[in-house]
């Protein structure tokens, strides 16, 4: 049997080095679910994570919290998804808290609730009032949190400047490398929200069929045009 201590920190190390790949999100969900006898010692490990961490390392962690759900579902263990429900709201505290620091991070959340909801994890009702929540806490532009922090190259400019990793309006500023980190993080994702969109599944006949449902029966008018398109051809052909 594996020591618990050493899953616990295995677990963690992957919630912290989590990026925007699918590749990261699914490593530490296997993980999970390979030690899923340890389940409610892991669900508080995700929680700890999320209240430890940078804003950009929780939009990781919530978007993993998505695969490790939809994971925990097709593998019929859904004592990860009671947990998560029950701590939903918990967990949206944290990734977009009230006092505006997670601003960048409401869009992610919305995206994930909506994704667990079309999953059947989340039902309706409970994705309505996260959002009403979620309306106050937007009103930040998201661009205010991953803005840079000042810097003192002109101090008679800007007598009000935080200290690095300080907050400004009471918002808490991201340094240079996170904001470089979390512009690269979502590039990737949108790259991969668009490859997505264009994807033609396996079951290409679907397409098909639709389209021959939607198209009209062949009718007598049908006939005639043909005739009169091909009595007009082989008028031109003998003209020419």
């Amino acid at each position: 049997m594996a020591d618990p201590f050493e899953v616990r920190m295995r677990f963690s190390s992957l919630l912290q080095h989590l990026n925007a790949s699918i590749t990261s999100s699914q490593k530490a969900a296997h993980y999970a679910l390979k030690y899923r006898d340890m389940d409610e010692d892991l669900h508080s490990c995700i929680l700890e994570q999320l209240e430890r961490n940078s804003m950009n390392n929780r939009a990781n962690i919530m978007y993993f919290i998505e695969h490790l759900c939809d994971m925990a579902q097709r593998e019929n263990h859904l004592e990860f998804v009671r947990m998560m429900q029950r701590d939903i709201l918990m967990v949206v505290d944290a990734v977009a808290p009230e006092d505006g620091s997670g601003a960048a991070n409401v869009k992610v959340v919305r995206r994930v609730l909506n994704g667990l909801q079309q999953k059947d994890i989340l039902v309706p009702q409970t994705v309505v009032e996260i959002e009403a929540c979620l309306k106050e806490r937007d009103t930040l532009p998201a661009h205010l949190a991953l803005s840079p922090l000042p810097t003192n190259d002109h101090p008679s400019k800007a007598p009000n400047t935080t200290p690095h990793g300080g907050k400004a309006n009471g918002v808490a500023r991201l340094d240079k490398r996170q904001i470089e980190q979390r512009i690269e993080e979502d590039r990737e994702r949108h790259k991969r929200l668009r490859e997505s969109i264009w994807a033609i599944g396996a079951d290409d006949d679907l397409e098909f069929e639709k389209m021959w449902d939607e198209g009209s029966d062949v009718g007598e008018d049908d006939f005639l045009a043909a005739e009169e398109d091909m009595l007009e051809r082989r008028q031109a052909v003998g003209v020419d």
